[in-house]
């Protein structure tokens, strides 16, 4: 019998040991029982959310499209077109995940259809990440909706104690968590086992504490797009790490209380309200003028 009451790291952890089982398992068991569906049921919900995080991907490659202010649009393009006349200098799963990654959030400014995972400015660090390493290491579509449970559930219990959102704690809390979920998702796809899974979503996450959300004109566009292909590359890094016994001297549990922390600590004018940093540089003003002020 699995614990279906988990709101922490360390209770997953010993919820896994005491079962012997993966974090996919304890959580897809804990889900179907809160829900009354089966287990089966709440995978095929999972792959709609698979395959939709496919399809925008596809999506995002083929177009160009500018958003409605004007901003961004046409980074994912660029950079295909520099991969195809000079090769990454990390390989081509560097270039499936960086490019998949702007694909995501750039389908996301065109109100295509995309997966908040967890939210919509963090919406293409997990889908680039998961897979991008899918295809190229011929993971299983079971494999990789059993990573994206992994995923889910890392935000699960990380939104237990701090509210995902740009206004309440930064981009910290979107594209820092989304960062330690594709970290964790990752680590599961290749192999690792839960405690490496842990240490990868801590050592991906403590390296992004203080992350600011202050975006150029209050649009989910600068830095947003841009960011959520350098966070992918980070969590691929924070999985790396891990995989190699690398582990968080901080406990992952303590890591979620001082991203909780420096939430609430950090200046209500970072906090998605465009009132400071990059949102207040002279040029990002210009651009505020030029859009709202004609």
């Amino acid at each position: 019998m699995i614990e279906k009451d988990i709101n922490s790291f360390e209770q997953l952890y010993k919820a896994c040991n005491i079962a012997n089982v993966a974090i996919y398992k304890v959580a897809q068991t804990r889900e179907a029982y809160l829900s009354e569906k089966t287990e089966q049921e709440v995978r095929k919900t999972v792959k709609r959310s698979l395959d939709a995080m496919k399809t925008a991907i596809k999506s995002g490659l083929k177009s160009n499209e500018l958003s409605l202010s004007g901003m961004c649009g046409s980074d994912c393009e660029k950079l295909q077109k520099r991969f195809a006349n000079k090769g990454a200098i990390f390989g081509k799963t560097f270039e499936k995940i960086t490019t998949y990654a702007l694909a995501t959030s750039e389908e996301n400014l065109r109100m295509g259809v995309i997966v908040a995972c967890p939210t919509a400015g963090s919406c293409g660090i997990v889908p680039s990440v998961l897979i991008a390493a899918g295809e190229d290491f011929n993971i299983s579509e079971d494999e990789q909706i059993n990573a994206l449970i992994t995923a889910g559930e890392i935000g699960r219990i990380i939104s237990n104690k701090v509210a995902l959102a740009g206004a309440v704690a930064g981009c910290q809390a979107e594209c820092g968590v989304a960062a330690a979920m594709a970290a964790g998702a990752l680590t599961q796809m290749l192999g690792g086992s839960v405690r490496q899974i842990l240490n990868a979503v801590a050592l991906a996450m403590k390296n992004l504490l203080g992350l600011t959300c202050d975006p150029v004109c209050g649009l989910v566009e600068i830095p947003c797009v841009k960011r959520n292909a350098f966070l992918a590359i980070h969590a691929v890094t924070a999985s790396e790490l891990a995989l190699a016994g690398v582990e968080s001297k901080i406990p992952l549990d303590e890591v979620i209380d001082a991203l909780e922390q420096t939430g609430k600590l950090m200046s209500p004018t970072l906090k998605e309200s465009s009132q400071a940093g990059l949102a207040k540089t002279k040029t990002a003003i210009a651009l505020e003028n030029r859009l709202f002020k004609k």
